[in-house]
């Protein structure tokens, strides 16, 4: 019995071709020209496009995030097998994420791009499409949440990063690793299935102020207060190492939290954790801890900013916050 995968288009570099030759590229392929050549690779699965937006991944929004969603959960009820969404890049990592945060279906929810145009000598978004359609099809990966297939791997929602600007090998789990690859039009999955966090609600109120402040050698924390002057929902600091910063940026974040605005630090460095009891100087995890701070543990600043935006959304409180932090970010 044949498997069907509903397929939606956003737009991105996978769909775009130059507008003249040698010249920059632009969205130019609908869904059903992007899917077209599939039937070609995959005979034996059913395939349904549908154009959901053309845009370049930085102009998506929260609100075009609960559009794909509602896709696709609407695609698993009308008994599609998988759902694989295509997308640009630039984002990639952060949609993902936020799907995942409410994906409640066991079915794989793949999202895929390509970092070459469709008319490049060198295009892989065929072969990622390819490779993302099996995976959304593949029963192995039921109950994994969303996953984020290109260069012929399948890396979890909460983990991938894009780590290279322009590099086909741009998105890596850097920490763990893929759950599995695509071999010789197979599917090889490294791990099974684990028990996911249950899913947030879709947020009724999507607009939330929530910046992302770097942390910078001798940084006095102005930043922090003149965020914190302008209404801000929350912050979160991409601190150094495994969670430190200056000693002027802590006080600032400890005044926005006897504000009533949580802060949550994550580690700039790209890969590992921030720690809980490493380190005990000022300005350290265990200081910022002390002082009302919330770690990301695992999860970059992005990804932290978007949980911690569901969270605010539903009205969490800090507890509740922390609580969600420690069961997400501590894998």
């Amino acid at each position: 019995m044949s498997k069907t995968v509903a397929i939606g288009t956003t737009g991105g570099t996978i769909s775009m071709s130059a507008v003249s030759v040698l010249g920059p590229v632009n969205v130019s392929l609908e869904g059903h020209q992007l899917v077209a050549p599939l039937a070609q690779w995959l005979p034996d699965i059913n395939i349904k496009a549908t154009t959901l937006l053309q845009l370049g991944s930085p102009q998506l929004t929260v609100n075009n995030v609960i559009e794909i969603f509602n896709f696709a959960h609407e695609a698993i009820a009308l008994g599609a097998d998988g759902v694989v969404i295509v997308q640009g890049t630039d984002t990639l990592e952060e949609v993902a994420y936020l799907l995942d945060l409410l994906w409640d279906r066991e079915q794989p929810l793949v999202i895929t791009g390509a970092m070459r145009a469709s008319d490049d000598a060198g295009a892989e978004g065929l072969g990622n499409l390819v490779a993302a359609t099996r995976v959304a099809v593949d029963s192995r990966l039921s109950g994994m949440g969303v996953l984020a297939v290109l260069n012929d791997e399948a890396h979890l929602a909460s983990l991938v990063r894009k780590v290279d600007a322009n590099a086909l090998s741009a998105f890596k789990s850097v920490s763990w690793g893929p759950v599995a690859k695509v071999v010789e039009g197979s599917v090889a999955v490294a791990y099974s299935p684990f028990t996911r966090p249950s899913p947030l609600p879709v947020p009724d109120t999507p607009k939330l102020r929530i910046p992302i402040i770097m942390a910078g050698l001798d940084d006095d924390g102005d930043t922090i207060r003149a965020a914190t002057s302008n209404g801000v929902n929350g912050l979160i600091l991409s601190a150094m190492g495994s969670g430190h910063l200056p000693i002027d940026l802590a006080d600032a974040a400890e005044e926005a939290i006897k504000a009533g605005i949580p802060v949550v630090f994550s580690s700039r460095t790209g890969g590992g954790t921030t720690t809980r009891n490493s380190y005990a100087y000022p300005g350290s995890e265990v200081d910022l801890l002390n002082r009302g701070l919330i770690g990301a543990g695992w999860l970059d600043e992005r990804k932290s900013r978007l949980l911690l935006h569901l969270l605010l959304a539903k009205g969490s409180t800090m507890d509740e916050i922390e609580s969600e932090f420690a069961k997400r970010g501590r894998l």
